[in-house]
């Protein structure tokens, strides 16, 4: 296999293939974008056809797979982006305007679309100029609450909680922030749907919702479409949460010097590494991350262990959300 930092163009300097049965291109809306899609992607909000922001399309890209024992390669460069995870398929990123992919044999449009709104559409809105945390978003009465953690604090469950009281879902998993007016940064809606595991699932239901199917046994969460509950409007960030685990609901503000490292952690870039951040990429994230937690700062949230307690959470959430006039 290549070097990950080979470059991406081919020897020769001729442009990918784009081989491959011709497929039906679909429109879709999500974070601001007109999305003309050749996967189909029933979790967006389909729209009319109109100029595409952003192409998706599938066919052949003419670079070596991960092998079965390596699983993914990622690739980077300033203008094109690769990724590929061996059972799922390859994904090429190309100037923050167009993705390629290219489905592993016998993998259907449900299970490509795990990582195509996921990683792969989190880094093309990164390329865009967003900044982009792995967390949830919450619109609740004109302002908002971005919810973060490790894998199982329970960032969708608090959202999913927060929705069944009332209030809307702006974004889950990838949540794209504005950051043109430094002093106002927005959350640009996301698309109508939540992940959750099967016992939150349980423990959470919404009306209206429809429960798509599970895209492969291994996904251990349930996908849930929203008719209804959700904001398609841009909100400005309110409120950033670092949920953690504890014996009761309690919400304590984080020292400026420990609320820059929360939001680099959980940007959605840095996992990546820091080949992922090239040329003056890395200079731009840190001003942006910078940016957020000097002007919305984060605290920590302790959620109470048991989803039977999630609710104590909330009314901690809607009572300090109130307080910021």
């Amino acid at each position: 296999m290549m070097p990950r930092n080979e470059p991406l163009a081919r020897d020769d300097g001729r442009p990918l293939a784009r081989g491959g049965a011709a497929r039906e291109r679909r429109f879709y809306r999500a974070y601001g974008l007109t999305i003309a899609s050749e996967v189909l992607l029933p979790e967006l909000e389909p729209t009319a056809p109109a100029p595409a922001d952003v192409v998706i399309a599938v066919g052949t890209i003419d670079l070596p797979r991960p092998s079965p024992e390596a699983a993914t390669d990622f690739r980077f460069e300033p203008d094109r982006q690769y990724l590929a995870w061996d059972a799922v398929g390859a994904f090429l990123i190309t100037d923050g305007r167009r993705i390629d992919v290219e489905p592993a044999p016998g993998v259907d449009d449900a299970l490509i679309a795990f990582p195509l709104l996921g990683p792969v559409l989190a880094l093309l809105l990164h390329r865009r100029g967003l900044l982009v945390l792995h967390a949830s978003a919450i619109a609740v009465a004109g302002k908002s609450a971005i919810f973060m953690g490790d894998k199982g604090a329970g960032k969708s469950t608090t959202a999913s909680a927060m929705i069944r009281a009332g209030h809307d879902l702006l974004t889950d998993d990838v949540v794209a922030l504005d950051l043109t007016n430094p002093n106002q940064p927005m959350i640009v809606p996301g698309f109508p749907q939540i992940k959750l595991a099967a016992d939150a699932a349980a423990a959470i239901s919404f009306r209206d919702a429809e429960v798509r199917p599970r895209a492969h046994p291994e996904i251990d969460k349930m996908q849930h479409r929203l008719n209804g509950a959700f904001s398609g409007e841009r909100v400005p960030a309110g409120r950033i949460y670092m949920l953690e685990r504890g014996e009761k609901a309690d919400i304590t503000p984080l020292p400026g010097i420990a609320a820059l490292p929360a939001i680099i952690k959980f940007s959605y870039v840095t996992r990546f590494g820091r080949a992922a951040l090239p040329d003056d990429f890395a200079a731009t994230h840190l001003r942006q991350c910078s940016g957020i937690a000097n002007h919305v700062g984060v605290s920590r949230l302790e959620v109470p262990t048991g989803l039977e307690r999630i609710d104590e959470a909330v009314a901690l959430i809607e009572r300090d959300l109130a307080t910021d006039v």
